[in-house]
């Protein structure tokens, strides 16, 4: 029986800061596709808080990846906006990003799920910060992800609307009032599994 491989490429949001590895939503994304009865070996990831497309990028030049992998997903960017970066300098990052993606998905485009950047303009953290402004410059850069996630052909999991959620509820905030909680995370995990359970079945 063929066990599947799924690398999770991102920032903090990927790697689950501020909770347990294991809720993170990668891993819950394994979890979820094991009990529809696909086997997957844990979730690689090349993933570290803070970071922006350019460090992804260079973080990935000197790693040593398996020759190919079943899927990939990809949620980088929150840094660019967050540091003030152009969003046209992210905009040539994440086409690399996507077309690296691509290549170490076999070719297949359709095994890539791009994420789009969590809104945390509705946490405490973001409320001295101009939260109308941020969420503003976050809908600018997720316009950018979408917009190549049709050009590039993979899937997109437009999570950020979702992510508003924590405005009214908290128990969708870890304790540091910035990133999700387990239990958002979930709900990510549960469109990712979903949008993956599609290809693995051809």
């Amino acid at each position: 029986m063929t066990t599947y491989t799924y690398l999770a490429l991102g920032d903090s949001y990927t790697i689950g800061e501020s909770i347990s590895l294991q809720h993170s939503f990668p891993y819950q994304v394994v979890s979820l596709l094991r009990k529809m009865g696909h086997p997957f070996s844990a979730p690689e990831m090349i993933a570290k808080t803070g970071w922006t497309t350019h460090e992804l990028l260079a973080a990935m030049e000197g790693y040593t990846f398996l020759p190919k992998y079943n899927f990939i997903t990809l949620c980088i960017g929150v840094n660019n906006q967050y540091r003030k970066g152009s969003v046209e300098e992210y905009k040539v990052d994440l086409e690399r990003l996507l077309k690296k993606s691509i290549q170490l998905a076999d070719h297949k485009n359709e095994h890539v799920i791009l994420l789009s950047i969590p809104d945390y303009s509705i946490t405490p953290f973001a409320a001295p910060l101009n939260p109308d402004e941020t969420r503003k410059a976050l809908d600018l850069f997720n316009s950018v992800g979408k917009a190549l996630s049709l050009q590039y052909k993979v899937r997109y999991a437009d999570i950020a609307p979702g992510t508003r959620a924590a405005g009214e509820d908290i128990s969708l905030l870890a304790d540091d009032g910035l990133h999700p909680s387990m239990k958002e995370y979930k709900k990510w995990a549960e469109e990712v599994s979903a949008l993956a359970a599609n290809f693995l079945k051809k």
